[in-house]
């Protein structure tokens, strides 16, 4: 895709839900959210002022979701409870990393281990619809799920690579490194840009995604915020 479509991905959340995921979306013209049981992403009109005050139309007392972005200005009734810095990365060219392993696509018969796999290594970012949102792919030994990846953020001709997790008694055996290029690849062949986000701090992950080729866009914080009640 032209990269001066990037700007979609300051603010990730409102492009896919009106654009891939407005199927998904709660809201109106001016604030959006993802229906809560498949992602806790809400997001508002770029640049539009003040519309976070209508906020309580479409969040429950003592809910807690996230914003992407520049730091939210809120109305009385809402507190951050957390800042998470990442580092957005694309991919724009093929990945030359053929598995070793072999790797299967994941749907709704493999929701339970999905999600105990994401909650020991990831908590927090996946809910029980996410997987609903694009396809997951994983890698299994003895039967066991012991690493996945997939789609969550889709936007026009882009795509948000996440949930790459694989389970601590089976690290370093590049599971997730065939995982990822199966994913980004997937969808290079298919016109759309492959993008994630990892945190900052995180300076392994970000030297294995520059290795397979991904490169840094900017750096976009994830606010985690709660309505009070």
């Amino acid at each position: 895709m032209p990269a001066t479509d990037f700007y979609k991905l300051d603010n990730p959340a409102w492009y896919s839900l009106t654009e891939t995921h407005k199927h998904f979306a709660i809201g109106n013209d001016a604030i959006k959210r993802y229906q809560k049981a498949i992602a806790p992403f809400v997001a508002h009109y770029p640049g539009k002022k003040g519309v976070l005050n209508q906020l309580d139309q479409w969040l429950s007392p003592g809910e807690s979701f996230f914003l992407i972005g520049d730091r939210p200005i809120l109305p009385s009734g809402y507190t951050i409870e957390n800042r998470l810095d990442c580092v957005q990365m694309i991919c724009t060219d093929t990945i030359n990393t053929p598995a070793s392993t072999e790797i299967k696509e994941l749907g709704k018969a493999n929701d339970e281990e999905m999600i105990t796999l994401i909650n020991l290594v990831q908590p927090g970012y996946y809910n029980p619809g996410t997987r609903l949102m694009g396809d997951y792919f994983g890698i299994r030994c003895n039967d066991q799920l012991v690493s996945m990846t997939g789609e969550r953020m889709r936007m026009d001709g882009l795509a948000e690579i996440s949930a790459v997790v694989t389970h601590p008694g089976f690290t370093g055996r590049g599971y997730a490194q065939q995982l990822i290029a199966y994913v980004a690849n997937k969808n290079l062949a298919s016109g759309v840009t492959p993008f994630l986000h990892v945190a900052a701090t995180n300076e392994r992950a970000i030297k294995l995604y520059e290795y397979l080729g991904f490169v840094q866009r900017r750096t976009i914080a994830f606010w985690k915020i709660k309505r009070k009640g």
